[in-house]
């Protein structure tokens, strides 16, 4: 009589033991050294025993976040969905969807697996996004809205829906305006977030939210709010998802200085995830920093 073989382990046993490597690490508690992810100091997150293969490339892509250590310097991945001429969204801004449902998914597993998820102010007027887990399990992020001019509407479903803790980004000058439109409890003053030149100075955003126990971050969009942290040395990895599809003069995606050579060019280490039709760039913005 044969036997089949026994059924790995997948996806649907793995991101539980995700989500409580994430709540462990925001409750500042241990890891459980019985549990199927071990962790060593040299190396990291491991994989024990057997699993599946969607599992194991699952577990690849992730694991650089769920390194992340539970005190100390903020660390912020960011994310952006193009098309393979580069753009974002049409010259008008719409941008759903660029990529494919399997894309929309590993957003949400980012949103659940950070403490804080960040859009900026174009973005979240465009689009008037949720920013919660509604496509996997897991908590809701604080959501961030960095508006330092403070243009974004009050009716916003972000202040309105009270599904998850949010907060409006603004220079701390600013605080008492901002609270008037949406509330104290929603508002986030940061001293000196607006420079001179009227950008935001997101090491000082990074600051404030390490200092309310947001030390991970997940930087959504759009592509400016993307380059701007990039641009800052703000952005320790970046997922950069390219779909089979050609927009034509839309809005561009990456917009940094320019370099003057291609040796000054920034050239990050990277591996290549499938998601669906769509490939998915994971890159370590931290190490193409160090080596410059």
């Amino acid at each position: 009589m044969m036997h089949s073989a026994p059924t790995l382990p997948g996806i649907d046993a793995l991101w539980p033991l995700c989500l409580e490597i994430a709540a462990r690490r925001r409750r500042r508690q241990a890891t459980d050294a019985s549990a199927p992810i071990a962790w060593s100091a040299a190396r990291g997150f491991a994989l024990q025993g057997l699993w599946d293969d969607q599992a194991l490339e699952l577990f690849e892509l992730l694991k650089p976040l769920l390194d992340q250590p539970r005190a100390g310097t903020p660390w912020a991945i960011g994310q952006l969905g193009q098309s393979l001429d580069g753009c974002v969204a049409t010259h008008g801004g719409d941008s759903n969807y660029v990529n494919g449902p399997e894309m929309l998914v590993h957003l949400h597993r980012l949103r659940a697996l950070c403490d804080a998820v960040i859009v900026g102010a174009g973005t979240a007027a465009i689009d008037n996004p949720q920013l919660t887990t509604r496509r996997v399990a897991g908590p809701h992020p604080v959501r961030v809205l960095l508006d330092p001019a403070l243009r974004l509407p009050a009716t916003l479903r972000v202040f309105c829906d009270r599904q998850a803790p949010t907060l409006l980004a603004c220079d701390a000058a600013r605080t008492p305006e901002a609270a008037r439109r949406v509330g104290a409890d929603q508002v986030l003053g940061v001293p000196g977030l607006l420079r001179p030149d009227g950008s935001a100075d997101l090491r000082a955003l990074q600051a404030a939210l390490q200092q309310r126990g947001l030390g991970v971050l997940f930087v959504e969009g759009g592509g400016v709010t993307v380059s701007r942290f990039i641009a800052q040395g703000c952005l320790d990895r970046l997922h950069l998802s390219i779909a089979p599809v050609i927009i034509g003069a839309g809005r561009p995606g990456l917009q940094l200085p320019r370099s003057a050579a291609m040796r000054d060019c920034l050239r990050p280490p990277g591996r290549l995830f499938r998601m669906g039709a769509d490939v998915l760039w994971d890159l370590d913005l931290r190490a193409a920093r160090s080596a410059d």
